[in-house]
């Protein structure tokens, strides 16, 4: 293959269909046909003398030799649209809508801020939030049906950080904060004078926090490691839910410490220190690459960052992959 007769819009086609992982999706993000993409792809196979994408159930899966290829074409084809078309972006004119992924309290954490400040710099940009019902917001990024997901991801940033997916992925993500795990109760619960100790905590009837309505969690498994396990009477979709429940019961809760204030009842709650080690909660944002060089995106994640650095204290803060 000689380089002089490629035809690099074939490159442009390629790293669309890495981008979404899918051919409908990016057919139409090139303004063109999918039997026109499909063709476009099999002149570039025929080029390179390799597959590239394999077709599975759920999209195409790239091969070792387009996973290479991929971070090179992208990197030129940014390099390209910088120098031609140079980011000019006024976020007091910008009209958008973005589509975000966030738990409950999540939201009420952040949202306050940010929507004071679209009313003050960006007064045509509008905001809509999408129920979290997962821990691994990936294929909603993917399918496009949000542009921004904000939560503890444990799975999906351990894999992202360390290069752990099985192909190229176009999922970003940057950590916003680290917080961490406490016990959640009533001020007058019978436990609130006490020493908690793994007896009595197994001891108690418990409130899970699930998204995805699963009746087992992290601190239940963690529980099983050290042969325990507690008695889960309730399991609720929503922090703030958890907080008026628990508020009014004598039902134990483990909530992350900074999400605490957003269940509106500080004044009756108290937290206490769990009696076994538990994981750091790390908050992170992810988002598409399709979106990465949006200017408009590119602001929203800024706000989210800078928001984390007034309300939080940092611990490992870790830079945009």
């Amino acid at each position: 293959m000689s380089f002089l007769t490629l035809d690099l819009n074939l490159l442009r086609v390629f790293d669309a269909v890495m981008t979404e992982q899918n051919l409908t999706r990016a057919a139409s993000r090139l303004a063109m046909t999918q039997p026109a993409v499909s063709n476009a792809l099999k002149r570039l196979r025929d080029t390179l003398n390799d597959e590239l994408l394999i077709r599975t159930a759920h999209g195409v899966k790239p091969t070792q030799h387009a996973e290479e290829l991929w971070p090179v074409v992208r990197r030129a084809l940014t390099d390209l649209e910088t120098a031609i078309t140079p980011e000019t972006f006024d976020v007091s004119r910008a009209h958008t809508t973005f589509q975000m992924a966030m738990a409950d309290a999540t939201a009420a954490l952040w949202l306050p801020a940010l929507v004071r400040t679209i009313e003050r710099e960006a007064p045509q940009l509008n905001l809509r939030m999408v129920p979290l019902t997962t821990r691994d917001p990936r294929q909603m990024l993917l399918r496009g049906d949000v542009d921004l997901a904000v939560g503890f991801f444990p799975g999906v940033a351990a894999q992202l950080a360390g290069g752990q997916t099985t192909s190229a992925s176009p999922i970003h993500h940057e950590r916003l904060y680290t917080g961490e795990y406490v016990c959640v109760m009533h001020k007058n619960h019978p436990l609130a004078n006490q020493v908690l100790t793994l007896d009595n905590y197994c001891a108690s009837h418990h409130l899970l926090v699930s998204f995805s309505g699963r009746a087992h969690g992290l601190i239940d498994e963690t529980l099983a490691a050290m042969g325990r396990e507690r008695r889960i009477l309730l399991t609720v979709n929503q922090f703030f839910t958890a907080g008026r429940v628990v508020a009014s019961s004598d039902l134990l809760t483990v909530l992350p410490r900074h999400l605490i204030g957003a269940t509106g009842m500080t004044e009756v709650l108290i937290a206490r220190e769990l009696p076994f080690p538990t994981p750091a909660v790390h908050v992170d944002m992810l988002w598409h690459e399709r979106d990465a060089r949006n200017p408009a995106h590119k602001w929203l994640r800024g706000h989210l960052s800078e928001t984390a650095h007034e309300k939080f204290s940092l611990i490992d803060p870790e830079e945009e992959d």
